[in-house]
């Protein structure tokens, strides 16, 4: 089974990788190697049909550590993406989005037809919902020396949820401060695209002590929480996520939790962060209106904003090499903080 990094893919994916990829920045400079690992047991079948190369490599990383829940008194098994290594610099917490979208196409750059049925095969799977999104920038951030965690918000991703728990934004928020507090403890900058920055900003208010610096990219966090999905009857609920593709047992009744929970309302939220903030934002966003982007800058007490040309909803996936750049600088300005006792276990993997 052969895993890969980003220069050296072209070995494995043949002649077509440099057209669809170097437009998202991964060039050959970056002299990454391919090996061969095993997944872990723990993930649907199917991911041995991915053909995504840096999908793969994440995915063979992907581990579960035990997260203790405040509010229901047990024990969720989370995944998770663990840093090769510590360092001085302010932790990067990678959070991802939530497919709320009606259409691959319209945030997708690919046009021509075996890329759409790529996509349509596998996008839901590995882009939202899940920390896989992160495919192609978390080896650019670690090529760049940050210490960067990957997580799998409560509910979706793929934590172990058979016993299911709530789902809502409580939950939620309850499980990622648990995650921090288990395995960080210290402040973090915290990065969430799309309904991650929700997730985010509804986790700074409530946790300060946690978060050292925020990034936003393409940020939905104006939205109404889940709107009229709230109110739709459970049956009607489920049919509606059909189309999500969730290939875990309990992937349906934890979306459907958060649906009819009433989702993320943070709009009020936004004027009380008072960490240092980084608003990215893809130009040609269909999704949410770049208008928005410039009201979260200014709402934002203490935020820079920055445009990455030619690019949709998924900067982070459309051009890794731009927004892997906007990370680490952000990060690396002011950002070395002491690293607690008990924290030097974890070794290069």
């Amino acid at each position: 089974m052969l895993v890969a990094s980003p220069s050296g893919a072209s070995a494995i994916m043949g002649k077509e990788f440099p057209s669809k990829f170097t437009h998202y920045g991964l060039r050959r400079k970056h002299n990454f190697r391919v090996w061969a690992c095993e997944f872990p047991a723990f993930l649907p079948k199917e991911v041995e049909n991915i053909k995504d190369q840096f999908a793969r490599n994440l995915a063979s990383r992907i581990d579960r550590l035990p997260v203790p829940l405040s509010l229901t008194k047990n024990h969720i098994m989370s995944s998770c993406v663990k840093p090769k290594t510590l360092s001085k610099t302010s932790p990067l917490v990678l959070l991802h989005g939530f497919d709320r979208s009606g259409s691959i196409s319209s945030v997708w750059p690919f046009q021509d037809i075996d890329d759409i049925f790529f996509v349509s095969t596998v996008y839901h799977f590995l882009l939202l919902s899940s920390l896989l999104e992160w495919r192609y920038v978390l080896p650019l951030l670690e090529e760049a020396g940050l210490e960067t965690w990957a997580f799998d918000i409560l509910g979706w991703g793929f934590s172990d949820l058979e016993n299911l728990p709530p789902c809502n934004v409580a939950s939620k928020r309850d499980h990622l401060y648990q995650f921090w507090n288990s395995y960080i403890r210290r402040p973090v900058t915290l990065v969430g695209p799309s309904l991650g920055a929700a997730v985010a900003i509804d986790f700074v208010v409530n946790y300060p002590q946690a978060v050292d610096k925020l990034i936003f990219i393409d940020a939905s966090v104006y939205a109404e929480g889940t709107g009229n999905l709230a109110k739709l009857p459970k049956l009607m609920a489920y049919a509606g996520i059909g189309r999500l593709h969730c290939l875990l047992p309990w992937w349906e009744d934890a979306t459907v939790d958060f649906m009819i929970s009433g989702g993320y309302n943070v709009s009020s939220y936004v004027q009380h962060v008072k960490q240092k903030a980084l608003v990215i934002w893809g130009e040609n966003d269909q999704i949410i209106d770049s208008k928005l982007s410039v009201r979260l800058q200014c709402e934002l007490p203490n935020a820079i904003i920055r445009q990455v040309p030619d690019c949709g909803h998924i900067p982070h996936v459309e051009k890794p090499a731009a927004v892997s750049k906007l990370i680490t600088d952000f990060v690396q300005v002011d950002g070395q903080v002491d690293i607690p006792a008990g924290l030097t276990c974890l070794k290069k993997v």
